[in-house]
């Protein structure tokens, strides 16, 4: 072999143990170029998916920025369907039945009170020589309410279980206060009634001029149309878990609730509960404690309810029921009609601001867009604090709710200040969401048969107790703003100071 066979012998090994990969100071200059150009061309290649990537990446983000309304509208309701059903409930019924202690035993068993601060409460009560009140403490928390022992504001608290969120609503019992429980039951989608079980607490709430029978006729005129009645105070020494008290306040109480209007078999349900102890409240009650009950305890039974959906589509209605300062004006209610988002623009009725929504949170926590029925901060840009009032509605810029100062409205008299006649010039107070307003009768329409259900052909001068009337009614100092909703009731006083009358939007 001679020498130039050699070399090249010794250049393929060198190129066989680099494994294919050419040295440059070895290559020819037409390899050399080669290995440049394949080279530039992998850089030029990486250099080209990095651009692309943060090309992509800008889109992406514009898209998130900058989406069509279609987009948006489908995201929301996506969010809105993740979120569990919301519902408000409100504890109504007479004074001193257990209503404090059931919605503070509620909380505490859903997690939302540990058990330090029961710890406190319990010695609270203690030292205020009323042990049985440390429940109550929870729900009532000024201490005008933990001194007498009564609600005089409507508390609200949150809880949830697996299917729904709740705001509990806990309205006054006595009779002094009813103005504040109106307010509680005109935002309530559902009602709990509370019945004391203990002998001559029931009969007291249940005769004539007790709450009980009050606050039913007021709870499903304000439009709250399924009710849980809860017979509490089951665990007294004078009832014992006995099914014949049980029973007996049943049977008395189902004809009184069909005359108010409710359809026991479908809207009403009946249960025995102990609030203080906590018994078939969270968990099915013991056959221990209770052989006849097979019923669901208090949380299946709220679980279970259905109510009529609302229409998040439609024009929107919000009653302002209080308003705040915080990075902004805030304004509180509960949406009863339509939905809203952020950067939606609305209309402050019946002034007819415009607004903008800035923020938009629900209970706690912020969120981007929020249906009917739920309880909202709506933080807003475009009106001041000192410009809205309680009663005021945000309502649609396409469809505004009209402001009156008259209303044709059908009420029920129930009852008239020393058998007083209602006639053309009867003056009252009304009562409607959040508004406090002088009114006075200008005009008897008609009187409805309470049988047919249909307008009596006589001419109407006045009319007495229990009858249905049709008449015109004037709001004396307007800053109302209509509700515009099917099933919102109006309520009406003497101005003595007594309640006589209920009374519905047509």
């Amino acid at each position: 072999m001679d020498i130039e066979e050699e070399i090249r012998s010794l250049q393929l090994d060198s190129t066989e143990d680099s494994d294919g990969v050419v040295n440059p100071e070895n290559a020819k200059p037409e390899e050399v170029e080669m290995l440049d150009n394949t080279v530039g061309g992998l850089e030029s290649q990486a250099d080209a998916g990095v651009n692309s990537q943060a090309a992509l990446t800008d889109a992406e983000v514009n898209e998130q920025v900058v989406l069509p309304p279609e987009a948006i509208e489908e995201r929301d309701e996506m969010e809105e369907n993740a979120r569990k059903r919301h519902l408000n409930v409100v504890f109504i019924g007479h004074v001193d039945a257990g209503k404090s202690t059931a919605g503070g035993q509620i909380l505490f068993l859903s997690g939302h009170v540990d058990e330090r601060t029961i710890q406190k409460y319990e010695k609270e009560a203690k030292d205020k020589s009323r042990e049985s009140w440390y429940m109550a403490y929870i729900m009532d928390t000024n201490e005008e309410e933990r001194v007498k022992g009564i609600t005089v504001e409507v508390g609200r608290a949150h809880f949830e279980t697996e299917t729904t969120r709740f705001t509990i609503l806990d309205a006054p019992g006595h009779k002094s206060y009813v103005p504040n429980m109106i307010s509680g039951a005109s935002q309530a989608d559902i009602g709990v009634l509370v019945i004391s079980a203990r002998k001559g607490e029931f009969e007291t709430g249940y005769e004539r001029g007790g709450q009980t029978r009050e606050h039913v006729q007021l709870a499903k005129t304000l439009g709250v149309s399924k009710l849980l009645v809860v017979v509490n105070k089951m665990d007294d020494p004078t009832v014992n878990w006995s099914k014949e008290r049980y029973d007996e306040i049943e049977s008395k109480m189902i004809p009184f609730l069909r005359s108010s209007g409710y359809n026991v078999k479908k809207d009403v349900q009946f249960l025995p509960i102990s609030a203080l102890l906590s018994t078939n409240m969270s968990t099915r009650i013991d056959k221990s404690v209770c052989t006849w009950w097979s019923g669901p305890c208090l949380f299946e039974a709220l679980d279970a309810i259905e109510v009529p959906l609302r229409d998040p589509k439609g024009p929107f209605r919000m009653p302002i029921i209080d308003k705040f300062k915080d990075m902004g004006t805030v304004v509180m209610g509960k949406v009863e009609s339509g939905s809203v988002r952020e950067g939606d623009s609305l209309l402050v009725m019946p002034n007819k601001t415009h607004v903008k929504v800035l923020a938009v949170f629900c209970d706690e926590d912020k969120v981007r867009h929020a249906g009917p029925g739920e309880n909202l901060r709506l933080r807003l840009s475009g009106v001041d604090e000192d410009d809205i009032s309680s009663g005021f509605v945000l309502s649609s810029v396409a469809r505004p709710i009209a402001a009156v100062t008259e209303f044709v409205a059908q009420l029920q008299i129930l009852e008239l200040l020393d058998n007083a006649i209602f006639t053309a010039g009867y003056k009252a107070i009304l009562h409607i969401h959040a508004i406090v307003e002088e009114c006075e009768i200008v005009e008897l329409l008609q009187q409805i048969d309470p049988k047919t259900k249909k307008a009596m052909k006589k001419k109407l001068l006045f009319v007495k107790n229990g009858a249905i009337v049709v008449c015109r009614v004037q709001v004396c100092f307007l800053s109302l703003s209509s509700m515009n909703v099917s099933n919102k009731l109006l309520y009406a006083v003497s101005l003595y100071g007594k309640w006589k009358i209920l009374t519905e939007v047509t």
